[in-house]
């Protein structure tokens, strides 16, 4: 009864946030109409500062200073072109790097009221602290690589997940809807994945069936579009490109349920709000709450890193020349 409340509340939360009068245009056959290139802004943090307490939104003077830190890193990326194009390192230059706009959005978690993460079950903190050998979670994934196996799917570039390729990152966060007659699809610029959910009301597939986008079925309420994912695995994480190993911040078992629902609450504008639903991992069900807004002119671009790429074979070789002499 209570998450049932709590949903009820929250989507009343995001109705009320709608322009005033606005009523979203209809497709041919009568559904709200929410197609178009919808990106994800990363310009608010997953979780709320500590310091923040239960606000959910930034002062005017704290807004300030996110735009003023925002036009410095600007700055910092166009004047680091030149000598960030001919270094040699790892990872791209700055300048690569969405940086987001500015809002007054404190986390992209709304409930907890704190936004932040709920408690983790005793089973989940067990395993966390086991994770890697009894180190725990160390901010890296370095460490054995014996096998393909041992990078989780992130780094082999087979998925970031459900909720992976939906929260804004550094890059690739452009996210495409169409819809037909008793379906809506989601394409998301992130690896290019893409769900087709059915909204004839038709039931999940047995549970013995799983995959990386879990199984979705959809239905209108009224003007937001509802979303039921069931049948993942656990081979993935909530934020953090859905990078996970087990023992990770955002790994989630395979009991994970996602509700989401979105919204068009004004001509450029959708709410995607997602409820993560795990009793294996959390200690209660949590929810995001995430903007996007509608650019006519955003071209979802190739996403080129695929399994079995140069970085497989060069990890996977250099652990063994580690092993001949005598580095591990």
């Amino acid at each position: 009864m209570r998450r049932g409340l709590l949903a009820l509340l929250l989507s009343a939360a995001v109705a009320a946030t709608a322009q005033k009068g606005y009523t979203p245009p209809k497709t041919p056959w009568g559904d709200p109409d929410l197609q178009g290139t919808w990106p994800g802004n990363m310009g608010v943090p997953m979780q709320r500062p500590l310091n923040l307490g239960t606000r959910a939104e930034l002062t005017t003077e704290e807004f300030k200073q996110k735009q003023e830190q925002t036009q410095r890193q600007l700055a910092a990326d166009a004047e680091s072109t030149a000598a960030s194009d001919s270094r040699v390192g790892i990872g791209p230059p700055s300048y690569w790097t969405e940086r987001g706009k500015p809002t007054k959005q404190a986390s992209l978690i709304v409930d907890p009221s704190n936004g932040r993460l709920p408690g983790l079950t005793a089973q989940e903190d067990q395993l966390r602290k086991q994770a890697r050998n009894g180190k725990g979670f160390t901010g890296e994934w370095r460490g054995e690589a014996d096998a393909p196996d041992d990078l989780n799917l992130y780094y082999r570039c087979i998925t970031r997940g459900l909720l992976g390729s939906m929260i804004p990152v550094v890059y690739n966060n452009g996210n495409q809807i169409i819809q037909s007659p008793g379906y809506v699809a989601i394409r998301n610029e992130m690896i290019h994945e893409t769900r087709v959910i059915p909204l004839d009301g038709r039931p999940h597939v047995g549970n013995s069936i799983r995959s990386y986008l879990g199984d979705s079925r959809g239905h209108w309420e009224g003007n937001t579009l509802v979303i039921e994912t069931t049948n993942l695995t656990d081979k993935d994480a909530i934020g953090s490109n859905g990078a996970g190993y087990p023992g990770d911040p955002g790994h989630h078992s395979a009991d994970l349920k996602v509700i989401e629902r979105l919204t068009r609450v004004d001509a450029e504008t959708i709410n995607y709000q997602a409820t993560i639903d795990d009793p294996r991992t959390w200690s209660k069900p949590w929810t995001m709450l995430i903007e996007l807004k509608r650019n006519s002119h955003y071209d979802l671009l190739e996403y080129a890193c695929h399994e079995g790429n140069y970085a497989m074979g060069d990890i996977l070789s250099g652990a063994r020349a580690d092993e001949s002499a005598g580095k591990k």
